[in-house]
């Protein structure tokens, strides 16, 4: 075995140091709250990020053999591994919107197992015993319907009221998963259904007081796959919880496995993204982000593998382009403006005008059908709206009209928003705030720099690397990716921004990550070039970073009542 280099005998140690620094932090969590077993999990974080790390080193050095194995070979085991521990340390439910994403989830679960999706109101309907993980307290009073539907029907008491399991991360989020997960506790919801005679609360239906996003089915199929397995088999509710997630973790890793191997170049850029905070703990979660980011990746990979490498372009590739773009365009309408990707493919590889324009066709109509089933309803009340109000703040938006007619309040907007908001952007993408957009349970700003200079280290050119992107294909790249961007600052205009604010709200910096390897990779350039190429070693300083990351993130909760 080579000898280890002193930089990362270094990382390694202060790696220790920073597991050992805030294991003070979770002892006192476990003194205040008395849950000794927090430390029992903490010292298999502790474990699992140490022999993690040292196995991942040897994984991207090839510590002992002559051949290092490429990077589509290595960020398999890579991408789960961190993303079942982000799983493990942010609990469900408390990823952005993640509980609608749950819903939805369950409501395609119940179309796979044959059962009732909804009832006569459109609530989703689900087990009597996963109603634990929306009212973790069991404060709300149920009854019985006439159609043998349990629903809720108010508070028990005031100022305690509902609650979902991630809505608030702290130590009693653990405590729940414990009890009820591990040491197989009833819940409240389990409790007050035995005081009515019912000993088999699973077995009754229920309706949810959520209500599931507006989208294309497909973008829940693992998640609905993973809870499908959970009720065959009798599972408990952070059971079926878990599983879900885990299934959206399977098919994230997979797809972009599968970019990664389509990719004729830039495949370390995209492993970096799938290394960024934010990414990993999106792709252990219920979001639909994870068939946004998964298909887009591959979409990305094969217009540039038809660009740049493959000689002809085949009927396969076009419908290949054709599911991705019908499949994960109506979950988020903006990326539609990917599909000016597939203009850096040459005429002539599909055989000449004609097959091009057949081709165009094929895959722009894919997605317009697509949106037109699925986001119809969504479509027309962004442009018909005359007078639209922005339901969150109770003020009156924006609409088409009155921006086409003030355009000079369009650039105002515009101006000001990239002023303010970008560097919260940059952030959030990076993963400032996780959870849902928690600001105790964040990224401090060391490491997210340090992820940035990572990503603008991957990007650059390295010695005797020829440069592909270049000229027009660049440029159009760009142009694309400030479409995409164009794009989620007037949707959310129009959709979720009042007249009275200087800059457009709800715009996340996680909207940018399905087009941030494609951007990163047309920077490459000749006028900053890396003089070695140290790519494995930034992305394993991104893994060992991510266990830093773990271990706070970890100590936080523990100690946040």
């Amino acid at each position: 075995m080579k000898k280890l280099p002193k930089t990362w005998l270094t990382v390694w140690a202060f790696l220790v140091l920073l597991a050992i620094w805030h294991f003070l932090d979770v002892r006192n969590g476990t003194r205040t709250y008395g849950d000794q077993w927090l430390m029992v999990w903490y010292g298999i974080l502790i474990l699992a990020i140490v022999l993690g790390t040292a196995a991942a080193y040897g994984v991207f050095f090839n510590q002992g053999g002559k051949v290092k194995k490429p990077l589509e070979q290595i960020y398999p085991v890579v991408g789960f591994f961190l993303g079942m521990l982000y799983l493990f340390v942010l609990p469900p439910l408390s990823a952005p919107d993640e509980i609608s994403h749950y819903i939805g989830s369950y409501r395609i679960s119940n179309y796979m197992l044959g059962k009732q999706a909804v009832n006569s109101f459109g609530d989703v309907l689900i087990r009597g015993s996963d109603w634990f993980l929306e009212d973790i307290y069991g404060n709300y009073e149920y009854e019985e319907g006439e159609d043998h539907i349990w629903k809720g029907v108010g508070d028990i008491q005031e100022d305690k009221p509902w609650m979902i399991l991630g809505h608030t991360v702290n130590e009693e989020t653990y405590r729940l998963i414990h009890d009820v997960g591990l040491k197989g506790k009833a819940t409240p919801q389990e409790e007050r259904f035995l005081e009515q005679g019912i000993e088999r609360v699973e077995k009754e239906t229920a309706a949810s007081r959520y209500q599931a996003v507006a989208t294309t089915p497909f973008a829940y199929v693992p998640q609905a796959l993973g809870i499908s397995l959970a009720r065959v088999f009798h599972l408990g509710p952070l059971w079926l919880a878990y599983l879900g997630r885990l299934c959206n973790l399977v098919f994230f890793v997979a797809m972009t496995t599968l970019s990664m191997r389509r990719l004729p170049f830039g495949k370390e850029v995209l492993f970096g993204v799938a290394l960024l905070p934010m990414t990993l703990h999106l792709s252990a979660s219920y979001s639909y982000d994870v068939m946004i980011l998964g298909c887009f990746f591959y979409f990305t990979a094969v217009c540039l593998d038809l660009a740049y490498k493959k000689e002809q372009v085949s009927t396969k590739d076009v419908v290949v382009l054709m599911v991705l773009m019908a499949v994960a365009g109506p979950c988020k309408m903006i990326y539609g403006v990917l599909i000016g990707l597939c203009l850096l493919i040459p005429v002539k590889k599909f055989g000449g005008w004609s097959r091009w324009g057949c081709a165009a066709l094929a895959v722009a109509g894919a997605w317009i059908l697509a949106m037109i089933v699925i986001n119809s309803t969504v479509l027309v009340n962004l442009v018909g709206q005359e007078e639209p109000v922005v339901a969150w703040a109770g003020e009156a938006g924006y609409s088409v009209s009155f921006l086409l007619q003030n355009p000079r309040k369009l650039l105002q907007v515009l101006y000001n928003t990239v002023l303010w908001a970008t560097e919260t952007y940059h952030l959030t993408m990076i993963g400032t705030y996780l959870g849902s957009l928690d600001p105790m349970l964040d990224v401090p700003y060391l490491p997210v720099m340090l992820f940035t200079f990572c990503l603008i280290g991957l990007a650059l050119k390295k010695p005797k690397e020829e440069l592909i992107v270049t000229g027009g294909r660049r440029a159009w790249i760009f142009t694309v990716c400030a479409g995409c961007v164009a794009a989620a600052f007037l949707s959310m205009l129009i959709a979720w921004t009042p007249v009275s604010s200087p800059v457009i709200s709800g715009v996340q910096g996680r909207y940018f990550l399905p087009f941030l390897p494609v951007f990163l990779m047309a920077c490459k350039n000749n006028g900053l070039i890396l003089t070695k190429d140290i790519n494995r070693s930034i992305l394993y300083l991104m893994f060992c970073t991510n266990g830093y990351i773990l271990f706070r993130l970890f100590s936080i909760i523990s100690m946040r009542g």
